[in-house]
């Protein structure tokens, strides 16, 4: 049977969401990965990883039930919230990328003074204090502070990887966001497609 058949259609789709599913479930992991060995204690940072993931794990099962069943009702809700996602990804995967250095640093300083616990970590792990100097009223947990050594800001460390950072994250992102485009094409294509095996008198 030729690719544009019904059986390769619902096969690519399938293998498609499969994809979907191992990435929720890679994302999922990842938080507990950082949680248990104590690199993320933000929970909102592993909030909204986890919830990402397990909304990219429900919108593949409904896609995955939908085109196991040739179910047209899961078919077309599916199509609609991939098309959605898809704009709100690609939206933000060339924003990424578009983002230059003094850009970048003003969205950076915008999320340290809101993320706390976030912050904490950066501090920790990146042994630095202070976005661009150490604030006399907060406390830091770089191990800087506790051998009593002359601390580096944050700002320059967390700078040099930032672009590096953004482009990666724009990249997949933007990838991603024509599987989901090639996911909205191939859910029309297949819903418009007869059973071979059906009954020629069903509602399709």
């Amino acid at each position: 049977m030729v690719c544009g058949g019904f059986a390769c259609s619902k096969n690519c789709l399938c293998a498609l969401n499969l994809l979907y599913t191992l990435v929720s479930l890679l994302l999922i992991g990842i938080a507990a990965w950082g949680i248990g060995f104590g690199l993320i204690s933000s929970l909102r940072v592993v909030g909204v990883v986890i919830a990402v993931g397990i909304f990219l794990f429900l919108i593949a099962l409904v896609g995955l039930i939908g085109a196991v069943k040739h179910h047209q009702v899961l078919l077309f809700f599916y199509m609609i919230i991939l098309l959605l996602v898809f704009i709100v990804q690609f939206s933000v995967s060339c924003a990424c990328l578009a983002l230059n250095q003094e850009q970048q640093a003003q969205l950076l300083e915008v999320g340290w003074n809101n993320t706390a616990s976030a912050r904490n970590d950066i501090q920790r792990n990146l042994n630095c204090c202070g976005f661009r100097r150490l604030n006399p009223n907060d406390t830091c947990l770089a191990s800087c502070v506790k051998s009593r050594h002359q601390c580096l800001p944050c700002a320059p460390i967390i700078g040099k990887y930032a672009g590096e950072v953004l482009q990666f994250v724009g990249g997949i992102g933007l990838f991603f966001s024509f599987t989901e485009i090639l996911g909205v094409w191939l859910t029309y294509r297949y819903r418009n497609q007869k059973d071979p095996r059906a009954n020629p008198s069903a509602f399709l």
